[in-house]
């Protein structure tokens, strides 16, 4: 998201080219061989910049996979914000992120947000033509619960490969929805229930966006709650002779539906900061991954 630049204007030059080439160089290093976008990152311009190095590095294409989402308008003149995943609409934002990544084919794209006037089966004849095409090789959603996806699947013949989610060890709706029934806080959770459970179940993976939580338990605590969890974080870092980053992912790779982290920053220290985290094999145990838990609640389990 943050490649490009600012996102007040859509001009970019040879200083974002670098910054975006010194990002990849890094999460390339560090193991990390998938890359998500989408065309509104940078307004355009963090697929541009990252065309442009894949354009300048021979054999990279072929090494990685790229992913991109549509579905959101921004804000232009008078006109707010708004989503947009009609056919003509996806068709379209296929084709201009296809042109700033310098690329023929997308290996994944994701709807990015529900657009409560779309048609399912609109949509699902704009995601096969894309297939047929040979312009996306696979499909998945961003921010949707399970009725929504499901409600898409009845339309489509092509599997949903991924749901891309916010979670983190402070964004924690996704995971205290299934323990807080019959309790008084289970109404004011708000993620709809069953979700993580209808992903599993149709073998669509989850992916983490925000999971380091803007570094809230590695270095810029917001609250009390938050600097208790730090603290812990700091400790098992220490303990297992990695960094904190690195315990905060595995937080999320410990729980069983396998969720994957998408990892946001564009600096090269944080991304290596995270290379422990790419093997998917958190080693934090039951009682430690708990204690997490309980740390950035700031209040036992019900």
């Amino acid at each position: 998201m943050g490649l490009g630049g600012t996102w007040d204007t859509t001009e970019y030059g040879t200083a974002e080219i670098e910054r975006a080439a010194a990002a990849l160089e890094a999460a390339l290093d560090s193991g990390f061989t998938w890359f998500d976008h989408a065309d509104i990152y940078g307004r355009g311009k963090a697929e541009a910049v990252f065309g442009e190095v894949v354009a300048r590095w021979p054999g990279l294409r072929e090494r990685i996979v790229i992913q991109t989402k549509c579905g959101i308008r921004l804000p232009g003149g008078d006109r707010p914000g708004l989503y947009d995943v009609r056919r003509d609409t996806i068709l379209e934002r296929v084709r201009e992120s296809l042109r700033r990544l310098r690329i023929d084919y997308l290996d994944v794209l994701l709807l990015h947000r529900p657009d409560p006037l779309a048609d399912p089966a609109e949509i699902a004849g704009a995601l096969t033509l894309l297939h047929e095409e040979g312009l996306v090789r696979q499909f998945g959603v961003s921010n949707m619960s399970g009725q929504q996806i499901g409600h898409l699947h009845a339309h489509l013949d092509l599997p949903l490969v991924a749901n891309q989610l916010e979670m983190s060890l402070h964004r924690r709706d996704w995971l205290e929805a299934g323990v807080l029934v019959n309790t008084a806080e289970a109404t004011s959770n708000g993620f709809p229930l069953g979700t993580l459970e209808y992903c599993r179940e149709h073998g669509i993976a989850l992916q983490a966006w925000g999971p380091l939580a803007q570094g809230r338990y590695t270095g810029r605590p917001e609250t009390a709650a938050d600097d208790n969890a730090a603290q812990l974080v700091a400790s098992l870092a220490a303990a297992k002779g990695t960094t904190p980053e690195t315990v905060v992912l595995w937080w999320l790779q410990r729980h069983p539906a396998g969720i994957a982290p998408v990892i946001g920053s564009k600096n090269p220290d944080r991304i290596r900061a995270c290379r422990d985290a790419v093997t998917g094999q958190p080693r934090l145990t039951h009682e430690e991954w708990y204690d997490l838990w309980i740390a950035a609640r700031g209040a036992p389990l019900p």
